[in-house]
């Protein structure tokens, strides 16, 4: 009988818990991001004539500049702490349970760098027929100045970007929606929506495109149960994209 009243209790703990990780992270983002896409299309001018920016000059006065970019990517790995924290808990060992462990660096690295092939090229394809579709915004990878401490700041920001996605939303919420007799496809599905939402500011095609990606690292993370190969794939991806914007001629990147 104790553990028929419990298992309820447990469960209800688990989804409050859920909603509070995702509220302080990206749940909250795909909030912002479902407002910020309807004012897109609802304003004057076409969506493809919009412009999003993801790594934007924080201040004119170059130092204050790099410490606010450091403030946000050191406060922005917070909530992985905190999944990190809850996961330890209860159920114990969370770097076993998420696979973020240094146990099969090799392997890891191997996959990381493969999944990032798999999913780069046909990525490009996506943006790029979004674009000639005109749903999405004009992408704009960085826009940091020209000064030593950008591409080393915009790394940083790749792997943040990274271990705060492939933690947060493949990971800690996979684990936690399977806790709560999720079924395998719903969990993937949730990871998967969850991940093109708050990516909606950049466009409808930002929003298929990266929830096709969520299914597939989601199914990688069940199969596997290692998140380390998805953050080094999207460290990656991250890292050519960023990196390849800020050192490559602006026009090279027209169709984005």
């Amino acid at each position: 009988m104790t553990t028929d009243l419990a298992a309820p209790t447990r469960h209800r703990t688990l989804r409050i818990e859920v909603l509070l990780v995702l509220g302080v992270s990206l749940g909250q983002s795909a909030v912002y991001s479902l407002v910020t896409i309807i004012a897109r299309l609802t304003a004057d001018r076409p969506l493809s004539q919009q412009t999003a920016t993801l790594n934007p000059s924080q201040s004119s006065r170059p130092w204050l500049d790099l410490t606010y970019q450091l403030l946000g990517i050191g406060f922005a790995l917070v909530p992985v702490l905190l999944a990190v924290h809850l996961l330890s808990r209860d159920p114990g060992d969370a770097r076993g349970l998420l696979g973020l462990d240094a146990r099969r660096p090799g392997a890891d690295l191997a996959r990381g760098a493969g999944l990032a092939a798999l999913v780069g090229l046909p990525g490009l394809g996506l943006f790029w027929l979004a674009a000639r579709l005109g749903i999405n915004a004009t992408v704009v990878p960085a826009a940091l100045p020209h000064l030593w401490w950008a591409v080393p700041v915009l790394i940083l920001s790749a792997a943040q970007n990274a271990i705060l996605e492939e933690v947060v939303v493949v990971g800690y919420l996979v684990t936690r929606l399977r806790e709560l007799a999720w079924r395998c496809w719903p969990a993937v599905a949730a990871s998967a929506v969850l991940r093109g939402s708050y990516h909606l500011y950049q466009g409808i095609g930002a929003f298929v495109g990266n929830a096709v990606l969520g299914v597939i690292f989601a199914l990688f993370f069940l199969r596997t149960r290692r998140v380390l190969p998805l953050v080094i794939a999207h460290t990656l991806l991250d890292v050519v994209a960023f990196v390849g914007y800020a050192a490559l001629p602006r026009s090279w990147f027209d169709w984005l």
